[in-house]
């Protein structure tokens, strides 16, 4: 877009994602309400800016203050109960201050929604997000103070919904106030660029294998949970629902396309559902 605004593509009905949506969202010169530039301020402590006599000044963000942002986002809800939900996304946030000093930062990740735990299907996805976190930001040698542990912990305790005492799903990574510079720019482009590789091994093992209605059913439910953690408690759900005019379908599209809500539904002791939810309330270290 040329001027604030969004492109969504949507895929619904298909015969392995039941429904998928990728989503382009750019806000142009927009204006920090007092609640935003507190929020922000909080996250964004320690950081500098650069002034215009190239010294590092600390950037105290305030209501009035233009912000621009650009987010691309990926979900992906399959059909098939034994291949997970896949999550992605990439976003920039640049806030400038009235004095013209201004300051960037990446956020975004990657991460899998189960529905039955096949261990190796989330070994190998966590492996490819070390691997790729490991040659960005070398374990012990990065300036950041960044790595694969750190992004897959922030994961853990993103998506979690505090009431049911669960995790949403078996994890990846996920990162926020990363400075932008040519070197974080360079690993967010990894991981758009690595959405499908780390995928597509799963579905292609996967996408076609027998379920049962139960198998079906129990998916459903996992996916209220999924719709719950975004209508609580997910940040980028609230930010764009709480812009003037907001597009809704665009903010809502991420939703699962059928949903269940049993209940007090407590899976059979010994089960594969159970077994999944052990993992859900005490996340494991997949590598």
């Amino acid at each position: 877009p040329t001027k604030s605004g969004g492109i969504t593509r949507v895929l619904q009905g298909g015969n392995v994602v039941e429904k998928g949506a990728c989503s382009l969202t750019v806000i142009r010169e927009g204006i920090l309400t007092a609640d935003r530039a507190a929020t922000i301020q909080g996250r964004q402590e320690g950081q500098s800016s650069t002034s215009s006599n190239g010294d590092e000044e600390v950037l105290v963000v305030k209501e009035g203050d233009v912000y621009s942002a650009a987010a691309l986002s990926v979900v992906l809800h399959t059909r098939n109960p034994f291949v997970p939900t896949f999550r992605s996304d990439v976003r920039i946030f640049l806030v400038k201050s009235e004095s013209g000093k201004s300051i960037a930062w990446f956020g975004g990740g990657s991460d899998l929604t189960p529905y039955y735990l096949i261990d190796q299907d989330i070994i190998g996805f966590h492996g490819k997000l070390k691997q790729m976190c490991d040659t960005h930001f070398p374990p012990n040698n990065n300036s950041y103070n960044m790595s694969y542990e750190q992004m897959k912990q922030s994961c853990d305790e993103y998506f979690y919904l505090p009431a049911r005492s669960e995790h949403r799903g078996t994890g990846g990574i996920f990162f926020d106030d990363l400075p932008a510079t040519q070197s974080t720019l360079a690993f967010v482009r990894d991981v758009a660029q690595g959405w499908m590789p780390s995928w597509f091994p799963i579905i292609e093992k996967n996408a076609e294998r027998e379920c049962s209605e139960e198998e079906k059913h129990w998916q459903c439910l996992r996916r209220g949970r999924y719709l719950e953690f975004n209508l609580l408690y997910d940040r980028g759900v609230k930010f764009g629902l709480a812009n003037a005019n907001p597009r809704v379908e665009g903010v809502m599209v991420s939703a699962p396309p059928k949903i269940a809500f049993d209940y007090n539904h407590v899976p059979k002791k010994g089960s594969e559902e159970e077994r999944l939810l052990a993992v859900l309330r005490s996340p494991m270290i997949w590598v």
